[in-house]
């Protein structure tokens, strides 16, 4: 399983990001060449090699053809009217991503993060997300760092990406309402829920466009993570200040031997007091949403009422939507978790000519051998209606045939 590491000591912007993408692998010409696919036009990007206390790495500046004025203020949304060029509202950024020829993939991460901006600008300024109206983070320079972003998590394509905890800063920072506090109102909304650090570097660590990065992206977030690095990378920041001002991305791989190792969750409730028809539909919406299991055991609760533990094996990325969904749906009060590593079998479905007809088998591989096959039950099925056999001898001409194929 592969994994993607944020080393956020010295916090994340947009620009760091960038730089620490292009560090771990992701090919300039190509995110530059799908960045030309969006409707948008007036900057270049500069790439080149730096170095922040002897450590080098990658930098990146979005380099704005005609400059505002306002340049180097703070990536932070404003609520005034005029420069309409500068302010851009949540919708008007939807419809340049959307325009766009990017992937739907590509284009869904990136509005994920806008969103997230939004919705915090809106929440402190006490107005609703449609009448937030950016100042420089609708500009070119963040819509440049957000997609550029997207592009490069769908270029790099992780199972799993972890996080350290966030570090922020300290101090003042000058932007579109005057000074502001460190970390930015902005920055501290889009951050709640996640681990963070504060006080490490006396600047802003960590800007809006940083903290939305990670939020919408970050599948864990592990002090301590356990697995076997391949690559580091280092996104270089435009400032070089005491503490050094870079953002460490590694690339490596679970530390699991075993071939197919992968990390999952385990959400178990015990349930007493509920209508058991209900548990159907329960069911049916926790596999719909992602779970890779999840089945029902009879316990004995207190006052000797029997009961339900409700279990769920669920994918780590998964684990905040299954575990609503259990609050939703089920009358538990609370939902207990624990990470768990599996290892699977590799699975495979490929079609195959008998006398029969065509029947679909599903293989599952360890390493390089197969272990185990057979052939899918539906197909067996559907042959017995078509030709009035029992499907046991289906199964078993099928087999026997399959069995001369697959094991020559």
């Amino acid at each position: 399983m592969n994994i993607l590491y944020y080393d956020c000591f010295a916090g994340i912007s947009g620009d760091m990001h960038l730089g620490a993408m292009i560090d771990a692998g992701v090919d300039p010409e190509f995110l530059i060449k799908e960045l030309k696919k969006l409707p948008l036009e007036g900057y270049s990007l500069n790439i080149c090699r730096d170095q922040r206390k002897s450590i080098e790495g990658t930098r990146v500046d979005v380099v704005l053809d005609d400059p505002d004025p306002n340049a180097h203020t703070h990536p932070h949304a404003h609520t005034h009217h005029h420069h309409d060029h500068d302010h851009r509202n949540l919708h008007d950024i939807e419809s340049i991503i959307m325009k766009s020829t990017l992937p739907e993939k590509t284009k869904e991460r990136a509005m994920k993060m806008f969103r997230l901006i939004a919705e915090a600008e809106a929440k402190i300024h006490g107005m609703p997300v449609s009448k937030v109206h950016f100042h420089e983070v609708g500009a070119i320079d963040s819509i440049v760092d957000i997609t550029g972003a997207a592009i490069c998590l769908e270029y790099l394509k992780p199972d799993l990406i972890l996080s350290s905890p966030v570090e922020l800063g300290s101090g003042t920072v000058r932007c579109a309402h005057g000074i502001m506090p460190v970390p930015a109102p902005a920055t501290m909304e889009i951050l709640k829920n996640i681990p963070v650090t504060l006080g490490s570097t006396d600047h802003e660590a960590t800007t809006p466009t940083g903290a939305a990065i990670i939020a919408a992206n970050v599948d864990e977030f592990r002090k301590r993570p356990d697995f076997i690095p391949k690559k580091t990378a280092y996104g270089i920041g435009q400032r070089d200040p005491e503490f050094p001002n870079i953002l460490r991305v590694i690339t490596g791989r679970s530390s699991e031997t075993q071939p197919d190792a992968e990390t999952c969750v385990l959400l178990e409730c015990n349930i007493d007091d509920m209508n058991p028809e209900y548990y159907d539909h329960i069911l049916s919406e926790l596999f719909t949403e992602g779970a890779i299991d999840v089945y029902m055991t009879s316990v004995m609760m207190k006052k000797g009422r029997p009961g339900v533990l409700l279990s769920v094996l669920s994918p780590v990325q998964k684990k905040e939507a299954l575990t609503r969904l259990l609050l939703l749906h089920t009358t538990t009060l609370g939902v207990r978790y624990q990470t768990l590593s599996r290892t699977v079998l590799h699975r495979e479905m490929q079609t195959y000519e008998t006398s029969l007809g065509a029947v679909r088998v599903k293989k599952s591989s360890f390493g390089d051998e197969i272990i185990r096959w057979k052939p899918e039950y539906e197909d067996c099925k559907a042959i017995a209606s078509e030709k009035k056999m029992p499907v046991s001898r289906v199964h078993q001409i099928i087999t026997a045939e399959l069995e001369k194929k697959l094991h020559p």
